[in-house]
């Protein structure tokens, strides 16, 4: 049985080893581009915001494993070249998307990835991997490119001749640590005594406008933190590891058994009986005619309870499956197919039980509009009923694939939400509510990021004078810098919303948050106001 079969890493795996030096196949070139890499960091990721800087960065990374790796290292590395398809797509929307939360995820899966290329770059297939060992393989791959470093620059730069000129060095380093502090006496009192001479030191001290002596400092320190992390990045990708060292493909005793066929059937059945009975009364209430209690107003009222917790029984039935076939103990064919069909009817019947949980999140969507969590958890719906439907595969089929799915649904989760751009969407669905009479909660819609701009741009083209379009006005006249920081903080949504906002009478002085200029109301389509319903929840 291999980790990838039971889905835990192994004592002997790689992520748990300490790290060995590799040898570098060209130091030379290795060391000089981390140094490059380094400088591109300090300059991509100085300003503010990040931009087209992140995927800029990843694109010189990869060239730089290419030109160091050559056709050998393309031909190792060629297996699990797949995985650069999502860090490129996920890097990328960094520069599109500006949904703060979805650049934080973005930015989480563009580094995961990075991680897990380096990893296999020279060795090993990351299918193989257990659902587990994804997470510890990159944090190993991590704490390798933190501890290799030392070593390689010990292995690879030859410090014996400057080694012979510290003793020579020691008196002039000793003479300049006592001049400091005499200097700096001086200095400020001929500072305070003239001031031609107090000019000539802050030109001396501050080599380019806003650049002072200890930003130089700092600059510095990030340079050759960078170029640090770099070239622990690069060795880790170029060790071509022993076999048996990587996590998934080693071979393991099998896991002792702690519960009989019987008990887990029984277990299994009874489980199927509940779902039965449940997913018999949703399809009685939510998919046909039924009446609802009487303390119920409405279907929206309805499904607004207990929409979690059917979310966290879907997840958990899937832990459950995963634990029930690690620990059960099957004896014949004929136990084996019993346990696969009990859990195949347990894992469908979740999928309804998830169908209910989608259709109570679109009747709530449909009476009181969309948000940000709606969105996310509607389309996280949707990536679990996949990651559902794999585990029901896999029980038939190759059980020791189930990670991979499971991996490739989390990508495809996120890949979805920047597809659909969420706040584009909200904006879109909203309006589209509210030109059919519905209520529009005014503050939400101007608190989107840019990506909203289009849609709200064309709501301003429709209605110019109605409230909605003053508050957009005045959110585009924050967005009026599509560049903080430099071109490295490029980024295309604030573009955009910066072309509009161009176009647009905007004040010398910006305004206040519109959450802290507008009352706590939401706005109909006619323009009056009425007070927020409560019914809204993020």
């Amino acid at each position: 049985m291999t980790t990838a079969a039971t889905g835990f890493p192994t004592d002997t795996d790689d992520v748990a080893s300490a790290p060995a030096v590799p040898r570098l196949r060209r130091p030379l070139a290795t060391l000089l581009a981390s140094l490059g890499l380094g400088v591109c960091a300090e300059v991509f990721f100085d300003g503010p915001a990040l931009g087209i800087s992140l995927p800029l960065f990843v694109v010189l990374l990869l060239a730089a494993l290419l030109g160091l790796g050559g056709r050998e290292g393309w031909q190792r590395a060629r297996p699990n070249a797949w995985l650069l398809v999502p860090l490129l797509f996920f890097s990328g929307m960094v520069f599109v998307r500006a949904n703060p939360f979805l650049t934080t995820l973005n930015v989480l899966a563009t580094g995961f990835l990075l991680l897990l290329v380096t990893h296999f770059w020279a060795a090993g297939r990351v299918e193989r991997l257990g659902l587990w060992s994804y997470p510890f393989t990159a944090l190993g791959a991590f704490f390798h490119a933190a501890l290799l470093p030392p070593g390689v620059l010990r292995a690879e730069v030859d410090l014996s001749a400057a080694r012979r000129q510290v003793p020579k060095l020691m008196p002039v380093v000793r003479g300049a640590l006592l001049a400091v502090p005499v200097l700096f006496v001086f200095t400020a009192l001929l500072v305070s005594a003239d001031a031609v001479f107090e000019e000539a030191v802050t030109r001396v001290l501050s080599f380019s406008p806003g650049l002072t002596f200890l930003d130089t400092v700092g600059r510095l320190v990030f340079v050759g933190g960078s170029a640090f992390g770099v070239l622990g990045l690069l060795a880790h990708a170029q060790r071509r590891r022993r076999n048996g060292a990587e996590a998934g493909d080693v071979e393991v005793a099998p896991v002792e058994t702690r519960l009989g066929f019987v008990e887990c059937l029984t277990l299994v059945g009874l489980v199927d009986l509940l779902f039965l009975g449940f997913a018999a009364i949703q399809f009685a209430f939510l998919f046909g005619a039924a009446q609802l209690p009487a303390r119920f107003m409405s279907y929206s009222e309805y499904a607004r309870r207990g929409f979690f917790e059917l979310l966290a029984v879907s997840m958990m039935t899937l832990g459950l499956s995963m634990a029930l076939a690690r620990w059960t103990r099957l004896r014949s064919e004929g136990q084996v197919t019993a346990f696969r069909v009990a859990c195949s009817v347990m894992v469908g019947l979740v999928l309804v039980i998830l169908a209910s949980a989608m259709k109570r999140m679109a009747l709530y969507e449909s009476a009181y509009g969309y948000t940000h969590l709606r969105v996310y958890t509607h389309v996280f719906m949707v990536a679990l009923a996949g990651v559902l439907v794999w585990r029901a595969v896999t029980l038939w089929w190759r059980p020791e694939r189930f990670a991979i799915g499971a991996f490739v649904g989390a990508l495809g989760f996120l890949a979805a939400l920047n597809v659909l751009n969420p706040d584009a969407f909200i904006a879109r669905g909203n309006l589209a509510r509210a030109a059919e009479g519905s209520v529009l909660d005014e503050v939400h819609m101007v608190s989107l990021s840019e990506d909203a701009a289009p849609e709200l741009a064309a709501q301003m083209a429709l209605a110019p004078d109605s409230t909605l379009a003053r508050s957009v006005h005045g959110m585009f006249c924050r967005f009026t810098e599509p560049m903080p920081g430099g071109w490295p903080a490029f980024h295309l949504a604030r573009h955009r919303a910066a072309t509009w906002a161009r176009s647009l009478e905007c004040p010398l002085s910006l305004p206040e948050p519109v959450s802290e200029q507008l009352p706590a109301a939401v706005v109909n389509p006619a323009g009056a106001e009425t007070e927020a319903s409560g019914e809204r929840v993020d």
